[in-house]
């Protein structure tokens, strides 16, 4: 997609380069898809059947019924709605427990949570990065209202076992809503929804553009859900907000496109990814943070010499791509590796690679590649 060997590009993690079919659906769509889907005349009416359309194919990606997605502009909106949402819903209790290494579009909303009285347990990841859903499931009680726990790490890439928590979780206690962020693991892997309440999922991460994404609201759960905000009757009154048409025909081409080639993206992935951890040997001061298990997408590791951003400046003038942990920290040290219990050098060196099935084996080599000359020319941290 680049048009560009020269450019290497190993950050999808934080977003996919938009896919040509999408831009122009997109496009298309923009000149064509004017129309308020809400307005009564026949323009309106096609948007309307347009959008619904979309939101079929969404749903078969999900293995859900249309009407249980919701178009929302990212995937931080859909975990605001769900969280705040199901304390909203759920007044029976006080207490939500969540998995200590989220994305911050859900820790800081359980801070704020803390802040109005509710306890909020957090359970932290093993030093190994996986999470222990037996220690979760412990904390499960009459007054818990919701359970979050995302089903891919985006900095280490673990999967975590959330069908076996939410099944767990309900077998405890039935009322509580179990919330999972899938914006690291939607068109990655199958996603079951079986006692799952809410999931998020963004476009952005699949190779559509930014500013649209998706919310699974269950119909069980649909009656009892209150949204934390409320506007006009959009999106069956659960997500005002007129809705973007082209975006969300985008996001559906964009999801088609993907969930048809998934098991030969698969197989793209993990050899790249094998290609990367076998380079990596001949540093032997790497050490590696995401566990053989993690989804072959994300490879963290720490070089345990040179200050993350450092090198990631150094890469990036050979133009080489990659991050030191999840863009929307701003460059933060890792809140993941910190409650996996890393070192502050192994937290100050991380570096994050992650591919898609565009990327080539030349990607990779050119990253041993320049990281090999940085390994030996630039600035050591004093230990």
């Amino acid at each position: 997609m680049l048009q560009n060997e020269t450019l290497h590009y190993l950050d999808n993690a934080a977003t996919t380069i938009v896919d040509p079919e999408v831009a122009q659906t997109i496009y298309t769509a923009l000149l064509n898809n004017w129309a308020n889907p809400s307005s009564l005349y026949a323009p309106g009416a096609q948007n309307e059947a347009a959008l619904n359309h979309a939101r079929a194919a969404l749903a078969k990606t999900f293995g859900c019924k249309a009407d249980e997605l919701y178009f929302t502009s990212c995937g931080s909106e859909g975990n605001n709605m769900a969280i705040f949402g199901a304390v909203q819903s759920n007044t029976f209790g006080k207490k939500v427990i969540v998995s200590g290494f989220e994305h911050a579009s859900v820790l800081r909303p359980m801070a704020r949570l803390a802040q109005q009285g509710y306890e909020v347990v957090t359970i932290d990841p093993e030093p190994d990065g996986h999470l222990n859903v037996d220690k979760m499931l412990d904390a499960v009680d009459k007054n818990t209202i919701l359970v979050a726990c995302m089903m891919v790490n985006s900095e280490i890439g673990v999967r975590n076992e959330v069908e076996r928590l939410a099944a767990g979780v309900k077998a405890k206690n039935s009322r509580t809503a179990v919330h999972v962020d899938a914006v690291q693991a939607w068109m990655r892997m199958p996603i079951r929804l079986e006692n799952i309440d809410t999931m998020s999922v963004s476009g952005h991460k699949i190779h559509a553009p930014k500013g649209i994404g998706a919310l699974y609201l269950s119909d069980h759960y649909f009656q009892k859900f209150t949204p934390p905000y409320v506007g006009g009757e959009q999106e069956r009154e659960k997500r005002p907000g007129t809705e973007n048409v082209p975006y969300a025909l985008g996001l559906a081409k964009a999801a088609e496109k993907l969930n048809a080639t998934m098991p030969a993206r698969h197989k793209i992935v993990c050899a790249l990814n094998a290609r990367l951890r076998e380079g990596l040997k001949a540093f032997p001061d790497v050490v590696l943070n995401s566990p053989a298990d993690a989804v072959p997408e994300v490879l963290n590791f720490s070089e345990n010499r040179i200050k993350s951003q450092t090198m990631l400046t150094y890469l990036a003038e050979g133009q080489i791509y990659v991050s030191s942990g999840s863009a929307c920290d701003k460059g933060k040290p890792s809140h993941t590796l910190t409650v996996m219990g890393r070192s502050p050098l192994a937290i100050d060196t991380a570096i994050r690679v992650s591919f898609c099935a565009n990327n080539t084996p030349a990607d990779v080599d050119a990253f041993l590649e320049r990281f090999e000359a940085g390994m030996k020319t630039l600035q050591t941290i004093r230990k």
